[in-house]
């Protein structure tokens, strides 16, 4: 081997050993941007708000409304589904559907034709998650994001609203039983006991509307709602289509048409003869006119 053989080769292991150098540095940078992407993601839809306060005797209701991309719609909805019941909540609505966007039909050969069908999948979900786990959800679904539209995280204190129901609804026990025992007591005439029982069913009704609303804020202060639209790029999708036959594919050959023209033909004179054939009286009449006429007007 001479010495320019020898200098190619060791170019030639130095360029190696350059290359994979950089492709290892190109490689350690892509995983560092895909890292910090997911760190974004999570960070940017993440919020203190979903977060429950520790030590606090306040009393929120939290809902949260997402926008964003994914990259396969179905396989992010069960992702999503999943982590709902894992965390101890549960889907109250969902609605996956693709929406056609465009479609063309282009006829390849005279049996087949090749549809092109440009279409979106979307979905809307409603999920509800212990207020306990709204940060850990909101966090996990932010693993499926590839884009984000918005995020809208709500805190609404309701603790002096819960508060005031549960003093209406002690005014309204205690209005009750006076009533109740003025009716035993006092009651003596109809009119006054059929009043006093009204007034008696009026406070009832509103106490169990103050019960029941304390009841659905409490719902809702445990389990928060999330209200979730998901949808992917657009997707094309081709598929080939048998042509339907003609009508004109079904018709008969020349020949035959010609002798269903001619047995066409002769039932038109059979029906020509058959009628005139209807009308011998008339003939008759007419000859025998015609003979009186020429016999006996004319003479």
């Amino acid at each position: 081997m001479n010495r320019n053989t020898k200098f190619a080769f060791a170019l030639l292991l130095v360029g190696i050993a350059f290359s994979c150098k950089q492709v290892e540095k190109e490689n350690a940078i892509a995983v560092a941007d895909t890292s910090e992407m997911s760190a974004d993601s999570t960070s940017v839809i993440s919020s203190s708000a979903a977060a429950q306060p520790k030590n606090s005797t306040r009393k929120f209701v939290r809902t949260a409304d997402i926008k964003f991309k994914v990259k396969n719609v179905y396989k992010s909805t069960n992702a999503i589904e999943d982590a709902t019941s894992k965390f101890g909540g549960f889907v109250t609505y969902t609605n996956l559907q693709s929406t056609i966007n465009d479609e063309d039909k282009t006829k390849i050969s005279p049996d087949s034709t090749l549809v092109t069908t440009k279409y979106t999948v979307e979905n809307n979900m409603t999920i509800r998650v212990p207020n306990t786990q709204l940060d850990t959800v909101i966090k996990t679904i932010a693993k499926q994001i590839g884009f984000l539209h918005y995020r809208l995280i709500k805190a609404d204190d309701v603790t002096l609203q819960m508060l005031s129901n549960k003093m209406a609804q002690h005014r309204s026990a205690t209005t009750e039983k006076r009533i109740a025992n003025g009716i035993d007591t006092k009651g003596k005439k109809l009119n006054q006991i059929i009043d006093a029982e009204e007034n008696l069913d009026a406070k009832k009704e509103a106490n169990d509307s103050k019960t029941l609303e304390n009841l659905s804020l409490k719902d809702q202060v445990n389990f928060s709602t999330l209200t979730l639209l998901v949808y992917q790029d657009q997707t094309i999708k081709q598929e080939m289509v048998v042509n339907e036959k003609s009508v004109n594919a079904y018709r008969p050959h020349i020949g035959l048409q010609v002798w269903d023209s001619i047995k066409t033909g002769w039932f038109m004179l059979e029906n020509i003869i058959s009628f005139l054939v209807v009308l011998w009286p008339f003939a008759l009449i007419g000859s025998m006119g015609y003979l009186g006429y020429k016999k006996f007007i004319k003479k």
